[in-house]
Formats: structure tokens, sequence, C-alpha cells
């Protein structure tokens, strides 16, 4: 799979959600969609990348925009991980991983010499036409949720 470019189609999707939800970005037609990878629940930079998300969700929301949070932990991970941080918006569940190979976030990784597969920390801005608008990738959490915001005022208002 080619690394996915802005004004490329975002690759639609139907996964689970926490709390026996399901999710597909083409139900969101017509809002902006920020779609944010992550490599797994409850931990420290998921935590904090989350928690921001879900602090800035009515700020997002006032752009007309909706938040997924994505990665391959379970719908019973998600649920408690949504449950110690109420968060406020829907995590989707990609278990065997098609999403993030369509989206081109299961790269190799490098820890302490040992190489892994894993997500990269990425996060996707779509249009309510479901084109990509804008694309990050290996976030760095800190002042990332500030990022997206801003760019997205930016998209938004021209």
């Amino acid at each position: 799979m080619t690394d996915l470019e802005i004004g490329n189609q975002a690759p639609d999707f139907t996964l689970p959600t926490d709390n026996n939800g399901e999710i597909s970005l083409s139900s969101l037609k017509g809002k902006y969609v920020v779609l944010y990878f992550y490599p797994k629940d409850s931990t420290p930079g998921c935590s904090i990348e989350s928690c921001a998300f879900r602090d800035a969700l009515p700020a997002f929301e006032t752009l007309n925009a909706s938040i997924i949070g994505l990665s391959k932990c379970s719908v019973t991970k998600h649920d408690k991980f949504v449950g110690k941080y109420d968060l406020n918006f829907p995590l989707a569940s990609d278990e065997n991983g098609s999403v993030c190979e369509a989206y081109g976030t299961w790269k190799e990784k490098n820890l302490y010499g040992k190489k892994y597969m894993g997500i990269e920390r990425s996060t996707f801005l779509i249009d309510p036409e479901g084109k990509i608008a804008a694309i990050w990738r290996k976030v760095k959490v800190k002042g990332h949720v500030a990022d997206v915001q801003n760019t997205l005022n930016d998209i938004a208002s021209a």
C-alpha cells in the first residue's frame, strides 16, 4: 500500500467500537473527521493523547468535526480505557489491522534495537466529502491536539 496523500479519498471502514457500538467513516459524510491511530490503550502517551482529544472535543464539535480513536486493541480493552479516562468519543477496534494497513500506519518499529510491527502514531483530518485534508505521521503527543485543532480551524474557515 502506498502512503495516502492529501486530496486522496479516505479509505472507508466499518469497525466495532467501545460500548458495543459500530462506526463507519461513510456514516460521517458531511462532517470533518479527526481519525487518530494510536498504539495501545492505557499506555502513557496514548492516555495523554486521548485525554487531550477528550478535553478538546467541544471545540472540535463547534467546527463540525467528529473524533475517532483507532487501535488494534479489543473492544473489551477499549471499554476499560474509555471508562478509566471518561473518553467522550468512539474508539474503533481494528484487531485484524486492515484499516491500519489501508492508512499506512502499520509499520516496523524499533525499540532498544528490537524490531517489531506496530501502529505508527498518526492522525488524518478528513473533510466532509471524505477526502484527506491533512496528515500527521510519527506524531509527538505534546501539542498535537492543538496543532490538529488549528489546522482544522484554518481549513474550515477558508
